[in-house]
């Protein structure tokens, strides 16, 4: 067996680049500081941003040097663990009940063509609607623009009102 990754560990190109993006960031944003120039703001800005960046470098680093386990690894990934007894037996008969009773229900809904609401014929849809079983149904809605119209009584032929002429 390995005795592990030494020094800088699996993930030493990440590593250079993080400490590459935070050495190039802070060099351009210490010049930002320091040297009077009419971009100043500009320099800071940008080594701001590049030591951000940076972190994303130190991520992949840090991450990538993570060590899980095998024992630990197979609950998560569904691998099946080696030898049977005690407590990994139960485990995989309640695995196997499981995807029996999951897989029966499933082919139940494809030999029927469904769930038994999506089935019923028009004369047990208003029972069902009754019960709160909820049965779907399409909804036609017609939408016309309805333009405002002004009160014909008080207005003339030129647009004034009643009042003026």
């Amino acid at each position: 067996m390995e005795a592990g990754p030494r020094g800088l560990g699996r993930c030493a190109v990440c590593f250079w680049l993080a400490v590459a993006f935070d050495s190039l960031g802070l060099v351009v944003l210490l010049l930002g500081v320091f040297v009077n120039v009419f971009f100043y703001d500009l320099l800071i800005y940008a080594g701001a941003i590049v030591i951000f960046l940076s972190l994303i470098w130190w991520v992949f680093w840090y991450s990538g040097n993570i060590e899980v386990p095998p024992a630990e690894l197979e609950d998560d990934v569904g691998l099946l663990k080696k030898g049977g007894g005690g407590l990994r037996g139960i485990g995989g008969a309640v695995r196997r009940l499981s995807s029996r009773v999951s897989g029966s229900i499933r082919n139940s809904f494809r030999r029927n063509g469904g769930p038994a609401s999506a089935r019923e014929g028009p004369s047990q849809g208003s029972r069902s609607e009754a019960s709160g079983a909820g049965q779907q149904q399409q909804v036609v809605v017609s939408m016309a623009t309805i333009t405002p119209q002004g009160d014909t009584s008080r207005t003339g032929a030129g647009g004034d009102t009643a009042a003026r002429t």
